[in-house]
């Protein structure tokens, strides 16, 4: 199903991202993903032959460009965009500043328009996919995380609006809301402390309905899924364990 096809994944270099490239790896694509820290992404790509990677900040205008002429460069298409990189933060309306607005903003929601539209002329030669992924709390209100919801509600949006736009074309454009993952997202992105941590998922797991947080492999099944089914567009697939309903 995937032999010669070319995926880009965004946060490539551990955790959810990191386990799709390497499902699609296995299934014989060739996949190119994009981090900030090298060190990460060289370690990743060992995993697989068919991995390459590209140090990149999906926040950067710049690199969306750059990151499909890599593509193309090592194989001269792109059938897959996967906007997996993504941003956030607990940050209470009172604390709010065009600083902490700009910043979950571009990542999570200017690097992927940049970053599909760079892509769109490859993908439309191929009749490709997008998934962007979401977030739970792209529906669920959270106090304390308007501003990252706010951004993943825009990413929904933009999904939903890319499919009727790119349909004629054969690009097919889904998201996946994802819920808590076991990833390095609280320490890296959220920035909390061993402790913080240790508390949010011990009540994520009290009400997530299935009683427990994810895996990366839940969500990167369903990437494979998405980038697979040629009769879905304009889908949000909640993966998040019932907590979406909880």
């Amino acid at each position: 199903m995937f032999k010669d096809k070319v995926a880009i994944i965004t946060g490539g270099g551990g955790g959810i991202g990191l386990a799709a490239a390497q499902m699609l790896a296995a299934k014989g694509a060739k996949v190119l993903i994009t981090g900030r820290t090298k060190t990460k992404l060289e370690e990743a790509a060992a995993t697989n032959s068919n991995i390459k990677t590209f140090v990149a900040d999906a926040s950067d205008p710049d690199s969306a460009a750059k990151t499909v002429a890599a593509a193309l460069g090592y194989w001269g298409r792109i059938d897959i965009l996967v906007n997996n990189a993504g941003g956030g933060t607990i940050q209470p309306l009172e604390n709010a500043n065009a600083k902490s607005v700009n910043d979950i903003f571009s990542i999570n929601v200017t690097g992927p328009i940049l970053l599909a539209s760079a892509a769109l002329p490859s993908l439309a030669e191929t009749k490709g996919t997008i998934i962007n992924i979401s977030s739970t709390y792209g529906s669920k209100a959270g106090a304390g995380l308007s501003l990252y919801g706010a951004s993943k509600a825009a990413i929904e949006h933009l999904t939903r609006s890319w499919a009727l736009e790119l349909a004629p074309k054969g690009i097919r454009v889904n998201s996946i809301a994802s819920g808590p993952v076991e990833t390095a997202f609280l320490k890296e992105r959220l920035g909390l402390s061993d402790e913080q941590i240790n508390e949010v998922k011990e009540q994520e797991r009290k009400t997530i309905p299935l009683g427990r947080r994810g895996v990366p492999d839940d969500v990167a099944t369903w990437i494979v899924h998405l980038a697979e089914s040629g009769w879905i567009t304009g889908q949000i697939i909640a993966v998040d364990g019932g907590l979406v309903i909880a």
